[in-house]
């Protein structure tokens, strides 16, 4: 049995002739140099000093590699986090674009049927003596059409009162066609200003959008370039945990906003 076959075999005999080797080296310093003869205190002080100083930078770099893995560790975390806020607001964003064009068609429906009221006013029969009977009729109409639009949205409930009280230009006298017209004209209005509510709302809501995909994409490029030093530092830190985040690496830039909406 050979001596590198003994020492693999033994660990106890690897432990010693390692030991042994680093009690020589002090030894082996001094007799290298011609002054470590002279004066082998000096010699002996020095070369402890070197391999104290040695440690000393070793144990810097190794907290300096340290330092850089966690913090790409922390910037994949936080581009994680940027990733799912931007997924949030996108989602929001779509489905204030859905509420827009829900907004928008009800608009444009509201004006059909007040276009349409219109022509029929234009074209009503007229109007004979009012009876009381007929007068509470029209009443009871109008607060029938005035609670079915406010129940669907069509107008705000508070228009129900004014209606029912005549405020607010509502008049239950009025000929059941001009009646529908001024019903169908409030509806149209009200439609109109939720309309550009929901404008405003998307406009909001698309700039924030913005704002969360160009911290993510930021993010991302960050975590991606401190990963990369963090690897070449790794092996000076083995024990430190591996991230593998799919969130520190470059993603598809965000579409234009045309594309999103399409």
């Amino acid at each position: 049995m050979d001596l590198a076959q003994l020492l693999l075999r033994e660990p106890v005999m690897w432990a010693i002739w390692l030991l042994l080797f680093v009690l020589a080296v002090p030894g082996l310093v001094v007799l290298a140099s011609p002054e470590g003869v002279r004066r082998p205190r000096q010699a002996l002080r020095e070369a402890a000093e070197a391999l104290r100083g040695y440690r000393d930078h070793r144990r810097q770099r190794r907290q300096q590699a340290l330092d850089t893995v966690r913090y790409a560790q922390e910037l994949a975390a936080a581009a994680e986090h940027a990733a799912a806020t931007a997924q949030r607001w996108r989602d929001r964003w779509h489905h204030s674009r859905v509420r827009l064009d829900e907004a928008w068609q009800a608009w444009q429906d509201a004006e059909g049927r007040r276009d349409r009221s219109r022509a029929a006013a234009a074209f009503a029969a007229p109007e004979t003596d009012l009876t009381p009977e007929g007068y509470a009729e029209r009443e009871r109409a109008l607060a029938r059409q005035v609670l079915a639009a406010a129940r669907h949205g069509h107008l705000p409930i508070a228009t129900v009162a004014d209606a029912l009280a005549g405020r607010d230009g509502w008049d239950p006298r009025l000929h059941p066609a001009d009646q529908e017209l001024h019903v169908h004209r409030a509806i149209a209005a009200h439609l109109a200003h939720r309309y550009r509510q929901a404008a405003t709302a998307e406009r909001l809501t698309w700039h924030d959008t913005q704002l969360a995909a160009a911290t993510r994409d930021s993010l991302r490029a960050e975590a991606g370039a401190a990963a990369t030093r963090a690897a070449g530092l790794r092996h000076l830190v083995p024990g430190a945990p591996t991230r593998q985040s799919a969130m520190a690496r470059p993603g598809r830039q965000w579409a234009v906003r045309s594309e999103l909406s399409a």
